[in-house]
């Protein structure tokens, strides 16, 4: 006669399918062969706010500029998936949660396209990051123009492009990193009812990390998104035309940098 497993303990950290087993809980993890491509613009305030939840007010404090910044980063020696890694492409806007509890000002993540199916998972459950699939390249570099483009199905959504990269020197490299840190990087954790209507959870999240980088370069950067149509990608149509129209009024920063980070699992929390 077999016997059935336990029922997972409500409290052990699981992840699906539970039927495997808990994890045990982590503080942290590291990625420890990073490199990123960013750039940040000035866009229209009003197509800024279309993309913010409940709770969020355009730009950081304390000028609440409505900027956006785009980023690649190239992902090796990730420890949970035993030295293995992945590509990204990420959308930021600058925003300020008010809640009953908080008062948040930093960066919120609109969307976030990935090239491996389990970072995307437990990003989107555990963290609230809205991550979805792309094909994403790797790093592309000629005559110092670095360049990376995500796509899905052949159809090109963004691609994100810095050159004329001069180095930081240690003290500004040692501010950017102090910058880096100090950020707060806010998602948002929905979970449709069964059956739907509405949620069974809708809650902002926080999510930190640490940084560190041995090299940061700054120059010139571009981003272009590109129009979509539901032929083209038929869940992910509606985001990229909005991103479509954030148009770059004034191009503000671009970096390329390297180094490792360690992202704080363990003390993501629900903003309230």
């Amino acid at each position: 006669m077999s016997q059935r497993r336990p029922r997972p303990d409500p409290e052990l950290h699981y992840s699906m399918p539970p039927i495997v087993g808990y994890r045990p809980a982590s503080d942290g993890t590291w990625y420890r062969d990073v490199t990123t491509i960013s750039v940040t613009y000035l866009a229209p305030a009003d197509k800024v706010a279309r993309l913010l939840p409940d709770g969020f007010q355009v730009g950081a404090e304390p000028h609440h500029e409505p900027l956006v910044s785009v980023f690649y980063s190239r992902n090796r020696g990730v420890d949970w998936l035993a030295g293995g890694g992945y590509n990204l492409i990420g959308v930021n806007v600058a925003a300020t949660f008010h809640g009953e509890v908080d008062h948040i000002s930093g960066s919120y993540c609109v969307i976030m396209w990935e090239d491996r199916t389990e970072p995307i998972l437990g990003g989107r459950e555990q963290a609230g990051i809205p991550k979805v699939y792309a094909d994403i390249t790797d790093l592309l570099e000629r005559d110092g123009h670095y360049l990376a483009r995500a796509s899905l199905n052949g159809h090109p959504i963004v691609e994100v492009e810095v050159w004329g990269l001069q180095p930081l020197g240690p003290q500004e490299l040692a501010a950017y990193q102090e910058r880096a840190r100090r950020g707060h990087w806010m998602g948002y954790r929905y979970i449709p009812r069964l059956g739907g209507p509405g949620a069974e959870l809708a809650q902002p999240t926080l999510y930190p990390s640490q940084p560190e980088y041995d090299l940061v370069q700054t120059g010139q950067g571009r981003v272009r998104f590109f129009p979509s149509t539901f032929a083209d990608n038929p869940t992910q149509h509606a985001v990229i035309n909005l991103l479509c129209e954030l148009e770059p009024l004034e191009y503000r920063a671009a970096f390329y940098s390297h180094g490792r980070s360690r992202l704080l699992v363990g003390r993501v929390r629900a903003l309230r």
